[in-house]
């Protein structure tokens, strides 16, 4: 499988940001770290191999960023208002440096963005703030309700960096019409500490008509182990 190790400046976060790269043609995948985790995650916990084939065969390509939570929302240390603003440089590292290398490389219009745990909810949150960019975004035991990391403070950034709060309210017909022809999985299971919170976000896709493909299995449970049998799954559903 090929690999490359990519590194740039990015003025968004004001210093070098770095990712892993993965296959040589196909669908662009962006893989999100789980909470803390950095570029290399996915690759040393077999996530990548998990979809080898598909990545030797060129459907897909993937590129693993790497994930700054320890600065924004884990970070004690900063008001809240800053951990979501610092989150907000982070998405902008996402919007204007990986996609659009993505889609060079590629030559796809889209993307997919995909991650485990804390990974789906930044799949998903971007998924849902930019569908004119996803065509596809495939969580895996996601958790995507930020309030726990903002100590009771709230305000508009917040709000629209929730998907639990803003989907509810979101009448936009352009943006409900883009979420209606994305590809969206939600990976769980009986045994996952997430569960509730992906049949709780199921139900609010549903309420405004987005279709997804909710997978709630048996025995199945919030681990490497359960990710590594479901990616590969969800990832063979995508059509270029």
């Amino acid at each position: 499988m090929n690999e490359q190790h990519v590194r740039w400046y990015t003025r968004h976060l004001s210093r070098d940001f770095e990712m892993l790269v993965f296959g040589h043609a196909g669908y662009p995948v962006i893989l999100f770290p789980t909470s803390l985790g950095r570029y290399y995650q996915n690759k040393d916990f077999g996530l990548i191999d998990s979809v080898a084939p598909l990545v030797d065969a060129g459907k897909v390509k993937i590129y693993c960023p790497d994930g700054i939570d320890e600065q924004s929302w884990y970070n004690k240390s900063i008001p809240p208002a800053d951990r979501v603003r610092t989150h907000m440089a982070y998405e902008n590292v996402i919007l204007h440096d990986v996609v659009p290398h993505a889609q060079r490389e590629t030559r796809h219009g889209r993307v997919c963005v995909a991650g485990a745990s804390f990974g789906g909810y930044h799949a998903m949150n971007f998924a849902l703030r930019h569908p004119d960019l996803a065509g596809y975004c495939i969580s895996l035991s996601g958790s995507f309700d930020i309030r726990p990391f903002l100590d009771g403070y709230s305000d508009n950034d917040c709000y629209f960096n929730n998907p639990v709060d803003y989907l509810p309210h979101l009448g936009d017909p352009w943006f409900l019409d883009q979420l209606r022809h994305m590809g969206i999985v939600l990976g769980t299971g009986d045994r996952d500490a997430c569960r509730d919170r992906n049949l709780h976000l199921s139900h609010l896709l549903s309420t405004k008509g987005i279709p997804h493909f909710l997978d709630d299995r048996k025995w199945c449970g919030h681990d490497w182990h359960y990710w590594r049998d479901m990616f590969p799954a969800y990832l063979s559903l995508i059509h270029s």
